[in-house]
């Protein structure tokens, strides 16, 4: 008899408890609609320790309340950060309890949230690199990724905002994350110009795209070609491991990266940067040879081999190679911009050089000698510049570099014919 009065107790004591979750769960509801949703979250805490063992729609409930609660303390701006993320938990914790569970009752709605979270959480991350907070904004980018696993776009764009805040190892776990996951990154971007406002919309897919350009409320639609960022993943692994002095590990890297992706040619160029910039050269001159083999006229190739060539201050074989890209294709701006741009570089030399004069005479003939070398390598620039500028006016930029090299040979009419056109 005693034994049977135990569990009648224990019944009730848990249909008691199981009231009491309802209850308070309601109450918290009714404080959210208050506007009170810090109350709202007191009054859950009180339960939650009750929650593990409820019903998954009592749980699911729960959750769902809990995740509103925080999402409108971050639409308030309390906390935001940290509200975001408890709230995406709270949301996630519930589908998966509603996924066990085959009752969908309050999954759409968190679905829904989530999307918000996720929007929110991209947005906040780039007013975070605005401002150089990476670290902040890299974390936001993970969190959405987390949110939704196969926008992988985002762990990727995580991954680099971490190597801006200079946080390595961050870095190199998620691109090693996407290196599991085999992310290449490359799409087809479409846009058309929506005439109502003249602004470029974007469109997942061309057939959307065509249909407004078709009914027309869009026009001069283009496409734009995202290459694979594959071999920027690799090449940034590795030289995350150089930075780390893992100079083997960064060898291998690149190495198995390119026996996955034999016809990559960015990745014989990541693994010939790693033995110039280990002064291995009979070995670079063999990778660079090999990457010309493989695509002898492809001008993008022979720009990254410049770009590599300069970054080594290997200046002759840069000029060298940017030369070749402007043979095969005249009208490829970066090949003219990064050659005057390169050029440029020798300046500061040339004026410290300058500054330490005196005014002995042998000092003024030096001076003299250094003042023409400026000026010669000033006008060697021009011919580029000027090319750059002709190819795309609305390069400010190049425009306002020009402008100073005019400036500097005392050019007044070439000055003032192209301050007009500004």
């Amino acid at each position: 008899m005693k034994s049977r009065y135990v569990i009648i107790a224990s019944a009730l004591f848990l249909s008691v408890a199981g009231f009491a979750q309802k209850n308070e769960i309601k109450l918290a509801e009714k404080a959210i609609k208050g506007g009170k949703s810090d109350e709202a979250i007191t009054i859950l805490a009180g339960v939650e320790h009750m929650i593990v063992n409820a019903p998954d729609a009592e749980k699911a409930q729960f959750l769902f309340v809990k995740g509103n609660a925080y999402l409108d303390l971050a639409n308030k701006n309390v906390d935001t950060d940290k509200n975001l993320s408890l709230a995406a938990k709270a949301y996630q914790e519930l589908m998966e309890a509603e996924k066990v569970s085959e009752n969908n009752k309050y999954s759409t709605q968190a679905t829904a949230s989530i999307i918000e979270i996720k929007g929110k959480l991209i947005n906040a991350a780039i007013a975070d690199t605005k401002i150089n907070k990476n670290a902040e904004g890299a974390k936001k980018l993970y969190e959405a990724y987390l949110l939704e696993k196969k926008d992988t776009i985002n762990l990727y764009y995580a991954a680099s905002t971490y190597v801006s805040a200079k946080d390595y190892d961050s870095a190199l776990k998620l691109y090693e994350e996407l290196k599991t996951l085999n992310y290449s990154g490359k799409a087809n971007y479409y846009y058309a110009v929506n005439k109502v406002n003249n602004q470029e919309d974007f469109f997942n897919t061309a057939a959307d795209r065509d249909r407004l350009v078709k009914m027309g409320t869009h026009e001069k639609p283009r496409n734009e070609a995202v290459p694979s960022k594959r071999g920027e993943i690799y090449k940034n692994i590795a030289l995350i491991y150089v930075q780390q002095g893992k100079a083997a590990e960064a060898k291998k890297a690149v190495s198995d990266a390119r026996k996955a992706n034999p016809d990559d040619t960015s990745l014989i160029l990541t693994e010939a940067n790693l033995y110039l910039e280990a002064k291995d050269m009979d070995t670079y001159k063999k990778l660079i040879a090999e990457a010309l083999e493989k695509n002898p006229n492809d001008v993008d190739l022979i720009f990254n081999l410049g770009v590599v060539s300069a970054g080594a201050k290997n200046y002759v074989e840069a000029e060298k190679f940017y030369n070749k890209v402007i043979e095969l294709d005249p009208k490829y701006i970066n090949a003219y911009i990064n050659m005057a741009a390169m050029k440029l570089e020798d300046e500061k030399a040339i004026i410290d050089g300058m500054n330490k004069l005196g005014t002995s005479a042998d000092d003024m003939k030096r001076y003299n000698a250094l003042k023409k070398k400026r000026e010669d390598l000033f006008r060697s620039t021009i011919p580029y510049l000027e090319k750059a500028v002709a190819l795309e006016p609305g390069n400010v930029d190049v425009s306002r570099t020009l402008l100073n090299v005019y400036s500097a040979l005392e050019m007044t009419a070439e000055y003032k014919a192209l301050k007009a056109k500004m």
